[in-house]
């Protein structure tokens, strides 16, 4: 061990050149590795700042923790499972699809685990960018920044909250060790991580004071279990699998046309409040749960055991948001208070404001978020002028109220995989989505979203950015994306040879 007064010792970080790198090891990032190995990029790394692939689905672990997209959608197309056990899979066998996809496809060697990326940085001199991790450095001629929008828990800022003597976690980073077995529970939120944790929780807490700043439409969820005959149908026979997947696929796209003409989602509504009536007999209950807005304003939420859940004795709900935490009280805007020792955070994520955007910068030192001032924007969703080479995925404008993430992504996927064929057969250095293309784009897609649910739902959603903007969501229908990203268009970008 060296003397502390001799010289200081100088780490030196190895510094690997690769061709493409990868941020983030969740559904995006092992997609994108798949893809680029397909378009015969061979010399890739994923980076991966936790221990474990999984994105979402390795970070929420909480009781109840399932999709809320049939399990025929949610999976790859080019990878479908069969297995799933039920019609809605759950947070384990999802985490248990995408290390068996990423084993099958040969991609868990090339994960750097425990390795955060901190600084990108284009160099347009050598036509790379540089990305500092907390581990390695590297330079390499395609970026792809595939952390997501469900990564980073939105913890909100509650006067006293810091000085509460109980416990206090996010339903994203959940204390499996904290026995709530009799506990005095608040649960903050009313969101999809709520709507599936409160049911799970409520038989073993002692009491669970809910506080529900906004009414959520909630709908039944057709949720069961896949008997092994029909797993072996979809083993022995694809077609069906398939079938199933299209099947499912063109319900959610019928519901989608509701969303761009609200008026069309009144039958849908209609259950909605026939669920809520006949399972809340509480009129007084029923009231404070009862939504707004339109349906389809806010994501759409699935349970049949929500509602239940919220009418037994020992849960009460409160229809207000928290002002404040006094001690061991939660004290809501309504002055309803609540003596509790435990706190779950339901309260969702930094989805326009991804924390990656503050560690993408171009190569004059901008950042992302700089370049964004609160409102992302990105050409088709996918590459963002001023930051060449370099590709996002489930990015702004392309979010979608009814469909699978898997769509959006394949979509993606596609045009990534054309742009780096014409990367690499035209021998470009760099590519550089115009501006003037960049703004065209983006100006369709807000002259086409006043007239969806989205906007015109009338609530405040997390799809509108801190300017109040839809930065977020996808105006049309998503077989419209599938076509619109299924070609690259090369004379939407500047290149260099």
């Amino acid at each position: 061990m060296p003397h502390p007064d001799g010289p200081a010792v100088t780490v030196t970080r190895e510094t690997r050149d690769v061709e493409a790198l990868i941020i983030g090891s969740g559904l995006s990032g092992i997609g994108a590795a798949i893809t680029l190995r397909q378009a015969g990029v061979r010399d890739l790394v994923l980076i991966e700042k936790a221990d474990d692939l999984g994105g979402t689905w390795r970070d929420n672990t909480y009781p109840g923790c399932a999709c809320d997209v049939p399990s025929a959608l949610y999976s790859y197309s080019f990878a479908p499972n069969p297995e799933w056990t039920r019609a809605f899979a759950g947070q384990p066998e999802i985490r248990a699809y995408l290390h068996s996809t990423a084993a099958t496809y040969g991609i868990s060697p090339l994960i750097r685990f425990g390795t955060e990326a901190t600084r990108a940085q284009w160099d347009p001199h050598e036509a790379r960018w540089h990305v500092e991790t907390t581990r390695d450095r590297y330079t390499a001629r395609l970026l792809i920044a595939a952390a997501g929008p469900w990564h980073e828990p939105l913890l909100p800022e509650i006067p006293g909250l810091a000085g509460f003597p109980g416990e206090v976690f996010h339903s994203s980073r959940w204390r499996h060790d904290h026995d709530l077995t009799g506990a005095r529970v608040a649960v903050v939120g009313s969101g999809a991580s709520a709507v599936q944790f409160v049911p799970a929780i409520q038989p073993r807490v002692g009491r669970l004071h809910l506080f529900q700043r906004t009414a959520q439409w909630v709908l039944p969820k057709p949720d069961h279990h896949v008997p092994r005959a029909e797993r072996w149908l979809m083993r022995r026979f694809p077609a069906a699998q398939q079938a199933l997947r299209n099947a499912e696929y063109g319900a959610m796209e019928a519901l989608g046309v509701g969303f761009r003409h609200p008026s069309l989602l009144r039958a849908v509504q209609k259950l909605g409040s026939l669920h809520l009536r006949t399972t809340v007999k509480d009129p007084r209950l029923r009231r404070a749960l009862t939504p707004d807005y339109t349906l389809g304003c806010k994501r759409l939420l699935l349970s049949s055991t929500y509602y239940p859940a919220l009418t037994r004795p020992n849960v009460t709900v409160h229809p207000t948001a928290v002002e404040a935490v006094d001690g061991g009280r939660v004290i809501g805007a309504d002055g309803s208070v609540a003596d509790v020792d435990t706190i779950i955070l339901g309260t969702g994520f930094h989805i326009l404001d991804m924390p990656v955007a503050q560690r993408v910068f171009d190569a004059d030192g901008a950042s992302l978020d700089d370049h964004w001032k609160g409102s992302p924007d990105a050409y088709l969703g996918t590459t963002v002028s001023g930051f060449p080479n370099a590709f996002i995925l489930l990015g702004p404008h392309l979010g979608t109220g009814h469909s699978s993430a898997y769509m959006v992504l394949e979509a993606q996927l596609d045009y990534l995989a054309g742009a780096v064929r014409h990367f690499r057969s035209s021998g470009w250095t760099s590519m550089n989505v115009r501006p003037e293309v960049q703004a065209a784009f983006n100006a369709e897609v807000q002259q086409a979203l006043p007239s969806t649910v989205y906007n015109a739902g009338g609530c405040s959603s997390y799809y509108l950015d801190g300017n109040g903007r839809n930065s977020f969501s996808w105006p049309w229908s998503t077989g419209r994306m599938r076509r619109r990203l299924a070609r690259f268009d090369p004379e939407a970008y500047d290149t260099t040879t």
